[in-house]
């Protein structure tokens, strides 16, 4: 088997991986908040046994960590809404929604880095919006609060990716990674006393230990679906063109969907027009690419902290 092959079958399995994380958020009984603090508190500790992210924290001067730490807030806010609307809704529509954080970047990211608009890229943003009016109708009422959660989702996607582009070159991916998620644990803490008061929805205690069911699941959720997939993506990604790393990683939001569809029966609970809408949101994603030359991702292990993983890097 050549490299680019072994690489090629490695990227859709991670990505495979990280489609199961919006199935685990449905099975998982805990609330949103408790859900994300665990799994992060499960990966920050995995990550603290290993020497490099310590020699990258010596490394960095305190201005650094508290950037990082910052976006680590943007991070943490991310995973509690992006598992909100999984809550709220379905896995389906939580996926659905977290593949719009590649429109939302093309829009955003210009005006954070200071490079110039494309006109291309708000063509993009413009042909999202049938398919999103489209899975709105396409959902119960009930589920369309899930839907506003999940684009608030997408939406942090943008701003901390955008901000993670502009200083991951500072420091060890992998420290930087574990910075994050370690602020992002510090940060749900602070507001879980004002969770039951803000958003409801969210709320559950953090200091209670998860029922078995949940344990063996935040742990598989923890390891199997954010750090095997950190170590194999670091090789894989490094053997693919830049155009077929982006193609691989926007693959998510569709195994997330075809997972929801085989393993929870999901699509009972919607209609045709929301899977019509789901097409054109994903036809815009992929579309994304050819707007210009693919950059290869060159800090993989960043994308552990969003479930759209193109965005993140």
């Amino acid at each position: 088997m050549t490299p680019n092959r072994k690489a090629q079958l490695q990227i859709h399995f991670c990505v495979l991986l990280w489609g199961f994380t919006a199935i685990f958020g449905k099975l998982i009984t805990l609330p949103a908040l408790p859900l994300v603090w665990w799994r992060m508190l499960l990966v920050v500790a995995a990550l603290a046994l290993v020497p490099r992210v310590w020699r990258g924290l010596r490394a960095m001067s305190p201005r650094l960590m508290l950037a990082y730490a910052g976006i680590g807030a943007l991070v943490a806010l991310h995973w509690l809404t992006f598992y909100g609307a999984i809550k709220l809704s379905n896995a389906s529509v939580g996926a659905t929604c977290i593949a719009l954080g590649t429109v939302f970047v093309a829009m955003i990211e210009p005006w954070l880095t200071r490079t110039r608009f494309s006109k291309r890229e708000l063509a993009l943003g413009l042909m999202v919006l049938p398919g999103v009016v489209m899975v709105v109708g396409g959902v119960p009422v009930s589920m369309r609060v899930g839907i506003a959660v999940g684009a608030v989702s997408a939406l942090l996607v943008a701003v901390f990716g955008s901000l993670n582009k502009r200083l991951v070159e500072h420091g060890d991916p992998l420290t930087v990674t574990a910075l994050e998620l370690g602020a992002g644990v510090l940060t749900l803490t602070l507001l879980a006393p004002v969770m039951p008061l803000l958003f409801p929805a969210f709320a559950g205690p953090l200091l209670v230990l998860p029922s078995d069911h949940d344990a063996v699941l935040l742990l598989v959720l923890a390891l199997a679906c954010t750090l095997l997939p950190f170590a194999l993506s670091l090789v894989a990604l490094r053997h693919m063109s830049a155009f077929a790393q982006q193609l691989a990683v926007n693959l998510e939001p569709v195994y997330a969907i075809v997972l929801a569809a085989l393993l929870l029966g999901e699509q009972r609970e919607l209609t045709p027009l929301f899977y019509v809408g789901v097409v054109v949101i994903l036809a815009a994603v992929f579309i994304h690419p050819l707007l210009g030359t693919p950059r290869p991702l060159q800090h993989p292990e960043v994308l552990g902290t969003s479930e759209a993983k193109g965005v993140a890097e």
